[in-house]
């Protein structure tokens, strides 16, 4: 286990109330979910901010979310903050904390992976949906409960982080994600329903979203899905799947796990060919039962015995 280290670069208070001020000056675009409308803003790769060598960006604010009190929305400066990150939609960035091992006291990098849900709207900084896992996640445990405001952080990107390149050409696409596998998919559902440049724009005409939690209080980005759902209804459908809400709840939707009657209820058939594809990001078990390790590019678990292709399946 890891705890946290004391590597973050502090400013004074008065700094950090200057860094604040003066970064927030530079967008509009809310800390709040349910007040963020999806925005396609798209840039090819070899722009972005952050390149293969890590460069150090503050803490510029941190805002729970949800409903468990574990998930936050974190938003971090940029090395240039006259200009938004470049970051091409679909693609990830590689965070890193030098954290101290509880057992031995050693230091080490410890570096995850994080897909930004804001776009190249935002001026200046960028934001990442992140939970707190705990013990089970040192870094998103560092950056959620120590990381003071005003701390650094290393971020780096690198030509292995874009996944696939937006504006879509697929008709229909569906979505399986699982936990923290949810952000590339609102990065993908920016471009999809955001408004933005004719150039830009998706040939998609409709979109559906298994999502798959623990619990109500595990689901991330929850209330900003269900509200571009309301507004997009009819090209974005937006289900929740979860496995260990209590019986006694108020919740209505889906129980139980991501399986082949849900896929089959709600996501697009095989048989639409080429006009469709598949994104499927989560935890290994849910690649595992689903569609076969992402690196390998045979579709195999479920959606191969539905005759899904790899053509047809994008593992994130």
């Amino acid at each position: 286990m890891f705890i946290r280290s004391h590597i973050a670069r502090l400013t004074t208070s008065s700094n950090r109330r200057s860094l604040f001020s003066t970064m927030t000056k530079l967008t509009d675009y809310p800390m709040t979910l349910t007040e963020r409308p999806p925005i396609c803003n798209l840039t090819p790769p070899g722009v972005c901010q952050f390149t293969p060598t890590w460069a150090d960006v503050p803490l510029i604010d941190r805002i729970p979310v949800g409903t468990g009190g574990t998930s936050f929305i974190l938003r971090f400066g940029l090395p240039d903050t006259t200009k938004p990150m470049g970051l091409t939609t679909c693609a990830c960035l590689l965070a890193a904390a030098e954290l101290e091992n509880n057992d031995n006291e050693e230091t080490m990098d410890v570096i995850r992976p994080y897909t930004p849900i804001s776009t190249n709207h935002e001026v200046g900084c960028f934001d990442l949906l992140v939970k707190d896992y705990g013990e089970n996640g040192w870094l998103s445990s560092y950056m959620c409960q120590d990381l003071p405001i005003g701390g650094t952080i290393k971020f780096k990107h690198i030509e292995f982080n874009v996944k696939i390149p937006a504006p879509f050409t697929h008709k229909k696409i569906g979505m399986i994600a699982g936990g923290t596998g949810i952000t590339p998919m609102i990065q993908a559902l920016h471009a999809i329903l955001g408004k933005g440049e004719e150039s830009q724009q998706s040939k998609t005409e409709e979109v559906s979203l298994l999502y798959g939690s623990r619990n109500a209080d595990d689901i991330l980005g929850g209330e900003m899905l269900q509200k571009w759902a309301e507004d997009n209804g009819e090209k974005f459908n937006y289900v929740d799947v979860l496995s260990n809400e209590p019986e006694d709840s108020s919740y209505k939707g889906e129980r139980g796990f991501i399986d082949k009657e849900k896929i089959q209820k709600y996501l697009p058939p095989a048989s639409d060919g080429e006009d469709l594809i598949i994104f499927v990001c989560g935890p290994p078990i849910m690649y595992e039962l689903l569609c076969g390790p992402r690196n390998e590019p045979e579709v195999k678990g479920i959606l191969g015995e539905l005759g899904y292709s790899s053509s047809q399946v994008f593992k994130f």
